[in-house]
């Protein structure tokens, strides 16, 4: 963790809060080909994706089964330096290495190089209120909508979804914006934490593909066509007809939801779920989970029949009980066709 957050007072009434990301990471992919051949990889449409936004992404195996989502962005100056950084991306950070190996065995001759990149990750969040004072330490206007991005002194700041009031962001910056912003945005800012950060993601109805839950499920299973991650227009990438063909036929029978429990329980990616009464198979498992406070969110992915009835808990039919909650997005059947 960069010397930048020691100096964040642990909290502070009033001010927007920020909480490094240790559990993601951001990687880079230079190279003349790098966006072509990235396109050629994913569910999004990344030769198109315009400068001042971010997007959504997985990387499916070749039956369409999610070894990761991103969040992905042009890397700024990119059209000055064409061998440079033309992409950067945010992953969870234990599959980063296993997605970066993965992905250069498919670079052949594409002048193409991907790698670790030296940014740091950080989630910022803060009341409509603080906005403005924020704005001025961070040395420029902030995207006002989810998935907008600015390049400013300080570093990149892409907007994040958000299930409330709340205005999120992705602070992406390197060594030297945090010297030298590090100041004006340390009296500006109190020192969150990831898990508050995460738990947030999970309202918003986010689906992070950690390395535990990789090759599990398919994009709309965790709703990522729901949320602008899958691309149905773009060319051909690993597992694009299995993903096609199920938004198509509409065949789609199971959808991520959202739902909390009470306590600190311990409820971690891959988990099941049941459904009470039935402790024959489980309905669905945990896609992502955080803890925050005496209380536990998750996302899971189950059948869409056990949504409206059912009586959903976790671990066995008889295990902590899972209050589901909405999604800020409906998740309906008509919604995959």
């Amino acid at each position: 963790m960069h010397a930048f957050f020691d100096s964040i007072p642990a909290a502070r009434e009033g001010s927007p809060a920020c909480a490094p990301l240790a559990s993601y990471r951001v990687i880079a992919a230079a190279g003349a080909d790098a966006l072509s051949f990235l396109h050629g990889q994913v569910t999004q449409d990344i030769t198109g994706l315009k400068p001042d936004a971010a997007a959504l992404a997985g990387y499916c195996t070749a039956k369409g089964r999610l070894l990761a989502t991103l969040v992905a962005w042009r890397a700024p100056g990119a059209d000055a330096n064409p061998d440079g950084p033309q992409l950067y991306a945010l992953v969870r950070d234990d599959l980063a290495d296993a997605l970066l190996k993965r992905l250069g065995m498919f670079v052949l001759r594409a002048k193409a190089k991907l790698s670790s990149a030296p940014l740091a990750a950080t989630g910022v969040s803060a009341a409509p209120a603080q906005v403005e004072a924020l704005e001025a330490a961070a040395g420029g206007a902030l995207p006002h909508a989810p998935w907008q991005r600015v390049d400013l002194p300080s570093g990149t700041w892409i907007g994040a979804p958000a299930a409330d009031s709340q205005r999120r962001w992705w602070w992406i910056a390197d060594d030297a914006q945090l010297q030298a912003h590090g100041a004006a945005l340390s009296d500006a800012l109190s020192r969150g934490d990831e898990s508050a950060w995460r738990a947030a993601d999970l309202a918003a109805g986010l689906p992070w593909i950690a390395q535990s839950t990789q090759d599990v499920f398919i994009p709309q299973t965790v709703n990522l066509d729901l949320i602008g991650g899958v691309n149905f227009r773009k060319g051909c990438y690993p597992g694009q007809e299995v993903v096609a063909r199920s938004h198509y036929r509409g065949t789609v029978k199971r959808r991520m939801a959202y739902g909390t429990l009470e306590g600190a329980e311990a409820a971690t990616a891959g988990a099941d779920v049941f459904e009470a009464g039935r402790a024959d198979e489980p309905c669905g498992r945990v896609v992502d989970a955080a803890t925050l406070g005496q209380h536990t969110a998750v996302l899971f992915e189950t059948t869409l029949a056990s949504l409206p009835a059912g009586v959903l808990h976790l671990g066995a039919a008889d295990g902590p009980a899972i209050t589901v909650a909405a999604l800020p997005y409906p998740i309906e059947p008509d919604a995959a066709a």
